[in-house]
């Protein structure tokens, strides 16, 4: 019988977790919250025998406990048994969502140059070689974070959400901004790419988040997008550990 796994994934904008039957990934909630309580609720409905978090967030120390009290639990850090290596200056920096996002380039496509991209809170840009040396990237605002920054540091600009039905050329406020920010993106994820061509040739291009499918036709560089990435990449790390 088939191992359940639960993958843990606290980011700055919404906590999620996914769950594996084996290797099959079965599906992906978000969750309410993060204390200690709901996620004893997650546990006693699934009841797994493996659990990995990954978390960039200052989340309740009790949580860890309850996860370790009901299964197998790996924490990811920089300590973590990984399958690649990370000669940067400060690998106690990274974060686990950038680890884990490698870890899935690496599984997909191994012995390849991956540039793995996450639309997120921030945007991130994480290459790996094909030797597989995690070598950094880049971070940048992500979408939300532009929308809202528009609205909070100019005078009378609103607030405005995303809508992939837009212009090139915007005809009023809303359209300027929706325009600016979401080809803004595409136009940069774009130039990151055509970059890391220009010096290290053929690669890898995988794109992950939620909107990423969205971003796709705005973009001019061949890429493999999936929105489960991060979870990929945790369950390849807890089968690691």
């Amino acid at each position: 019988m088939a191992q359940t796994t639960l993958c843990f994934d606290f980011g700055n904008t919404r906590q999620k977790y996914a769950v594996f039957n084996g290797a099959d990934l079965q599906e992906v909630i978000l969750l309410e919250n993060t204390t200690a309580g709901e996620l004893g609720k997650v546990l006693e409905r699934h009841r797994p025998d493996k659990t990995i978090l990954s978390s960039v967030i200052d989340h309740e120390p009790e949580v860890e406990q309850v996860l370790a009290a009901a299964s197998r639990l790996h924490v990811l850090s920089y300590k973590t048994n990984l399958p690649f290596t990370t000669p940067v200056g400060k690998p106690s920096t990274i974060g686990a969502d950038r680890l884990a996002l490698v870890a899935a380039a690496v599984n997909l496509f191994p012995q390849r140059n991956n540039l793995a991209i996450a639309l997120g809170t921030c945007i991130t840009y994480n290459f790996v070689n094909r030797n597989h040396e995690f070598l950094g990237g880049g971070i940048s605002p992500g979408m939300e974070m532009r929308f809202r920054s528009l609205e909070e540091y100019t005078a009378k600009l609103p607030l405005v959400k995303e809508d992939w039905n837009f212009p090139l050329v915007g005809y009023d406020t809303v359209t300027n901004i929706t325009s600016g920010v979401i080809l803004g993106m595409a136009k940069e994820i774009d130039g990151f790419i055509d970059a890391y061509a220009a010096r290290y040739g053929n690669f890898n291009v995988l794109l992950t988040g939620g909107n990423s499918s969205y971003f796709v036709p705005h973009l001019k560089n061949r890429i493999f997008a999936d929105q489960n990435l991060i979870f990929k990449g945790l369950y390849a790390i807890s089968e690691c550990n």
